[in-house]
């Protein structure tokens, strides 16, 4: 670091660059200084919830600083949401945000004025969590083939449950609805758990969740699981794909990325980029998430970006068909 210094005393484009980089680097090296906050926008106890103590089981170890889980609901994930894009950009403050804090919020809420692009430094999506389709054992119905015809006989009779207005378990029925033409009541709830209990007690008559949330409730008769969401089957989830039960391209994946406030230093992102590979990349951690049903991420910052702004097209014209944003 003597060498560097006096490097940095020079003058001369070079030499400038070079000091940038020695920053940076000994920034990464020094980083994190205090614990980590993650702030997840949604009620405790749900997927992301899961997911982020399940890495911190290994990313505080390598980082000698604990992760804060912090939960911060409301708004459809605008709250908690704010709170990271309005703290100090300096690593410790982070988002672990859904699908619809990234790429759909922009549209559903355009009163809030948060364009996630602009307000944050995207780090990678941690997972993917492809949705399965939930209905009650009382409503009798073993298929989504036979859940759709049921919904349209129904006349708008069925009601459909949502972690919060304008999540993906929301959007994703909304063009579900698009699709088939059935008429489908949707009833938010704060959060995961409540959406699923109403399910299991016939309150809604469907849900989309990932197979963790629902798979225990299953395998002991308690709900039917019609379908999963997703391109093609996923291993470890023993259902058809929407596409084969009749519903033709309808997909849909709650995934979950990480962020930090806008102006955060590149290797501070670069640094935590490498911390969430290494720990999805851990033995025990991975055959945790593929049990859960989520598909590990890890992508470069980059990436992850570039998939979020071609995804949020698709979002945008769910909204705008179904009128559904609020005003």
């Amino acid at each position: 670091m003597i060498r560097a210094s006096r490097i940095c005393l020079s003058t001369g484009i070079a030499a400038a660059a070079f000091c940038i980089i020695a920053a940076s680097s000994a920034l990464a090296q020094a980083f994190p200084t205090r614990p980590v906050t993650v702030v997840i926008p949604y009620g405790a106890g749900g997927a992301g919830d899961a997911l982020i103590r399940l890495l911190a089981t290994v990313m505080e170890k390598r980082m000698g600083q604990p992760l804060i889980v912090e939960s911060r609901p409301g708004g459809g994930g605008t709250v908690g949401a704010r709170q990271v894009a309005n703290a100090q950009p300096d690593g410790h403050t982070l988002l672990l945000g859904a699908t619809n804090n990234f790429v759909i919020n922009q549209y559903m809420f355009p009163k809030q004025n948060l364009d996630p692009m602009q307000a944050f430094a995207l780090i990678t999506k941690v997972a993917d969590v492809p949705s399965v389709l939930y209905a009650p054992v009382a409503l009798n119905v073993n298929s989504l083939a036979d859940f759709v015809a049921a919904a349209r006989a129904a006349q708008g009779k069925f009601s459909y449950a949502s972690p919060s207005v304008g999540t993906v378990p929301h959007l994703a029925v909304e063009r579900l609805k698009q699709m088939t033409g059935a008429n489908i009541v949707h009833v938010p709830f704060k959060g995961a758990p409540p959406a699923m209990q109403a399910v299991l007690r016939n309150d809604v008559q469907l849900y989309l969740a990932g197979w963790g949330l629902g798979r225990e409730f299953v395998e002991t008769n308690k709900m039917r699981a019609l379908a999963v969401a997703s391109p093609a089957r996923i291993p470890g989830i023993p259902l058809p794909t929407a596409d084969e039960s009749g519903v033709k391209g309808f997909i849909a994946g709650n995934w979950w990325g990480l962020a930090a406030p806008k102006d955060t230093s590149p290797a501070v992102i670069d640094r935590l980029h490498q911390e969430v590979n290494f720990a999805l990349q851990d033995g025990t951690v991975n055959a945790r998430l593929q049990a859960m049903g989520f598909v590990p991420g890890g992508q470069s910052p980059q990436a992850f970006a570039d998939e979020a702004k071609a995804e949020a097209l698709v979002w945008k014209k769910t909204v705008e068909t179904g009128k559904l944003a609020v005003q």
